[in-house]
């Protein structure tokens, strides 16, 4: 990756990092779901409005690194509006995207979620970026247990 490009990707990260989008809290969700990554201390929870198999609304509350708050951030503006199949496939290439060694396709489907594809190259910080993740693949399963990168 060029350096103007990881320079921009960064950028993305810390404007979302500074200004989360969807960081609330929605009242009466239809699910949601608690994540911990004990390395670090992030915690995030993950609440899911959906209807007819659709995702009307996501947001998200918690603490954490720039990444795992960049992450949480980018995650909800990307899988809102979605089918929850749909989500659940980009759980998926996210997950795919992150922890594939080498993995330096694009991946169009991603949007802009691309600017985390980053993180692999820093193992430690993987669990930052899918912890968010995992949390809403919870969520839309409907497990009712904490959600942990351990």
């Amino acid at each position: 990756m060029n350096s103007d490009l990881r320079e921009l990707y960064q950028e993305v990260i810390l404007d979302h990092n500074r200004s989360p989008r969807n960081r609330k809290r929605l009242d009466q969700p239809t699910s949601q779901a608690e994540g911990h990554n004990p390395l670090c201390g992030d915690n995030v929870t993950v609440y899911l409005h959906s209807d007819g198999g659709m995702v009307t609304d996501v947001a998200f509350e918690g603490n954490g690194c720039a990444i795992s708050t960049a992450s949480a951030s980018l995650m909800t503006e990307a899988v809102k509006g979605k089918s929850l199949a749909e989500a659940e496939s980009l759980f998926r290439e996210f997950q795919k995207m992150v922890t594939t060694p080498g993995e330096d396709a694009s991946h169009p489907e991603l949007g802009d979620l691309e600017v985390l594809a980053g993180v692999r190259d820093y193992p430690v910080r993987i669990k930052c970026a899918t912890l968010p993740w995992h949390t809403l693949h919870a969520a839309i399963s409907g497990v009712n247990e904490k959600v942990s990168t351990e």
